[in-house]
């Protein structure tokens, strides 16, 4: 089912949380919501499911609009950060609970408990209760109740930040595999991009109650809208400098960097360039596209090394190279920008100057 919002406006006193949100999350399709602690994300999620008033604004499924709707009627499910599971119950009688409230008949609550319990691989758990499983078994009961009801939308707040780095990774891609299992409308918050990245069919980024960009996430990672996007998204983050645009070149210090074609002109503006780090290569010599500074951190990565250099304006630039690169610590090192490769944007508004390819 589609789920549409149309100017959502949250205020708790004076202070206004979300402002004018305009988001469609297309049926079937895994989105989420992206973003720094506090951005409002959590809070328009609750304002979907029906657990938070709405200021101002309208919210549709499908063809319906549910301002005035109560939770249980809105046929959505819910899973929590903290699990939320029933401590006293067994794991069959937790995953089976919202449909015995429900009247459901015995039998197909049965039926639907062993399904579900066979797609999460905890079928022999079922007459184990929650303190006899570890955190990654809870996670899957509380994921279990939501889709044992296949909800037309399915709402998730974080489920995963409670578990350790390598059930995490495990379990994004089993978030995926549920998802496409329930084949329904998924709607997931998170503060971590990589979650975001890896996941998701769409990605809404947000700042401080603004929806800043949405896309898919290459769109996000290779065209971020504005210098907030681009900053937090991509890991290691993106770099960043600060010039003047002049003859489509970028004046930084005593150095000058070669640009794309730009849609716009933009001769003498005030501008940021951003460059990650797997976008910058090494030169051999100071050239005229290069930048020189000098080594000031090296970190292994595994199959890959960042090394940061630090120019002579203080500025620290990062660059990610194979991990047998033969690099030493105080040693010069020349960057090269690929014009292709680089973003820009206005410094004042922070919102990017679009090349014209």
């Amino acid at each position: 089912m589609e789920v549409r919002l149309e100017r959502i406006n949250k205020r708790f006193g004076a202070v206004q949380i979300l402002k004018d949100i305009d988001l469609v999350f297309p049926s079937r399709k895994f989105v989420t919501l992206l973003g720094p602690s506090g951005c409002g994300k959590t809070t328009l999620l609750r304002m979907i499911a029906g657990l938070e008033d709405i200021t101002a604004g309208k919210i549709w499924f499908g063809e319906r609009v549910v301002n005035e709707l109560a939770p249980r009627d809105r046929n959505i499910a819910m899973v929590f950060q903290s699990y939320a599971l029933y401590p006293q119950m067994t794991v069959r009688r937790n995953l089976g609970y919202g449909l015995r409230v429900r009247g459901t008949p015995v039998s197909e609550i049965d039926t639907a408990v062993e399904r579900v319990a066979r797609i999460l691989e905890i079928d022999h758990l079922l007459e184990r209760k929650p303190a006899q499983l570890s955190g990654g078994q809870r996670q899957r009961v509380a994921l279990g109740r939501a889709m044992v009801r296949k909800p037309d939308i399915f709402l998730m707040d974080e489920p995963l930040s409670n578990l350790d780095a390598k059930l995490r990774v495990t379990m994004r891609g089993e978030l995926r595999r549920f998802h496409l299992d329930l084949n329904a409308t998924t709607i997931y918050v998170t503060h971590d991009q990589l979650e975001a990245m890896t996941m998701s069919d769409l990605i809404a980024v947000m700042h401080h109650g603004v929806v800043q960009q949405y896309g898919t996430p290459a769109e996000i990672y290779s065209k971020p809208a504005n210098l907030f996007v681009a900053g937090f998204i991509g890991s290691p983050p993106m770099n960043f400098l600060e010039g003047e645009i002049s003859n489509r070149r970028f004046l930084v210090g005593d150095g000058s960097l070669p640009l794309p074609a730009l849609q716009v002109e933009a001769n003498a503006q005030k501008a940021v360039l951003g460059v990650r780090p797997q976008d910058l290569s090494r030169a051999p010599a100071a050239g005229q596209d290069t930048i020189t500074g000098t080594i000031s951190l090296v970190e292994l990565l595994g199959s890959e090394k960042l090394v940061e250099v630090q120019l002579q304006n203080r500025k620290r630039m990062s660059i990610q190279l194979r991990a047998d690169a033969f690099v030493e610590m105080g040693a010069l090192f020349h960057l090269r920008f690929d014009p292709q490769r680089l973003h820009l944007f206005d410094k004042e508004s922070g919102n990017i100057i679009p090349a014209s390819n």
